[in-house]
């Protein structure tokens, strides 16, 4: 079993169109697994919905604890791109012992044009075969916490030398 933590980002997020801006609703998490066909025995549980520019060192807590106190020792984060890094290393600093992938999206999957969804898949198969650690799966590719950054001019998270 894959325990599937949800934060919010970018990955959640829906367009608001009274408002005219991006808010959050109920993750679109299980409408992915099941587009997705996924067969992965998981669990879903929501944390929190917040863009990750608002995460807290609090918001980072109760995802450390939450995944340090989880059953399970392979566990995915759905989480916003722009403070990814620190979570990550909140949670490797905190949860020793388990394979944590974080994983999100550069546009909403509501928008249908989103990453979302493939690096959901590549976050569960990389969950499934990595060894214990904590690393970031964007775009395709996996990286160890300590070895990632995000691109800001290009939106990709590449490797630290």
């Amino acid at each position: 079993m894959i325990c599937i933590f949800v934060t919010g980002g970018t990955f959640d997020k829906t367009y608001d169109e009274i408002r005219g801006r991006l808010s959050f609703g109920d993750t679109h998490l299980p409408e992915m697994l099941r587009l997705g066909r996924s067969r992965v025995e998981v669990s879903i549980r929501t944390l929190m919905m917040i863009d990750s520019l608002d995460m807290t060192d609090t918001d980072r807590g109760v995802i450390v604890r939450t995944c340090a106190q989880c059953g399970d020792s392979r566990i995915v984060v759905t989480h916003g791109t722009d403070t990814m890094v620190d979570t990550a290393a909140a949670l490797a600093r905190g949860v020793p012992g388990k394979t944590i992938v974080l994983t999100g999206a550069m546009i909403p999957y509501a928008f249908g044009s989103s990453d979302g969804l493939f690096n959901l898949g590549s976050a569960l198969s990389f969950a499934q075969v990595l060894p214990p650690g904590v690393y970031i799966a964007m775009n395709g590719q996996h990286f160890a916490w300590d070895r990632v950054r995000k691109n800001r001019e290009t939106g990709i998270f590449e490797l630290v030398p």
